[in-house]
């Protein structure tokens, strides 16, 4: 099975994820939405979409690129994950976010974690996260156990079996 694991991120954690999934699915190419050359969809059977989510948005490339490819998404075994720091809102994040004809298309959805590097994040980055009384020291809350479960729910060969 070719996967193509395709993310958009504003600090590096939906990219570490991306490489970890890559590093469970054997044979995976990994690219950044915000620098384009995305390769054609029909040379996959898998396609792999992933975002941070900031202020409860996924980024403007991935928006971009489910809002033109939606159709040719459908047709291939599909993962979608968020990254961010709320997993109690993910369900509502996934909903506001990815057109409901993906989500119901989707092989799995989940939402995989985040990182916070202060010295990374902006001024207002930081003056969001005080507001909501978040912690604005470093934290990594990406799950290994939960990424493992995401490329595994990918890498089950009878998803199509009866299409």
């Amino acid at each position: 099975m070719k996967t193509l694991i395709l993310y958009a991120t504003k600090y590096g954690a939906a990219r570490e994820i991306a490489q970890k999934i890559a590093g469970i699915i054997d044979g995976s190419e990994i690219r950044d939405l915000k620098e384009g050359g995305i390769p054609p969809l029909s040379e996959y059977d898998c396609v792999i979409v992933g975002s941070s989510i900031y202020v409860g948005k996924i980024r403007k490339e991935a928006r971009t690129f489910i809002a033109e490819n939606s159709d040719a998404l459908c047709g291939k075994r599909l993962g979608l994950y968020i990254s961010g720091f709320e997993p109690q809102s993910a369900e509502a994040c996934f909903k506001s976010n990815f057109p409901e004809k993906l989500l119901s298309h989707a092989t799995v959805t989940a939402f995989l974690g985040g990182i916070l590097d202060p010295k990374k994040a902006g001024g207002f980055d930081l003056f969001l996260l005080r507001a909501a009384k978040v912690s604005a020291g470093y934290m990594n809350t990406i799950s290994d156990v939960e990424i493992k479960r995401f490329a595994e729910a990918l890498s089950v060969d009878d998803h199509f079996a009866d299409q």
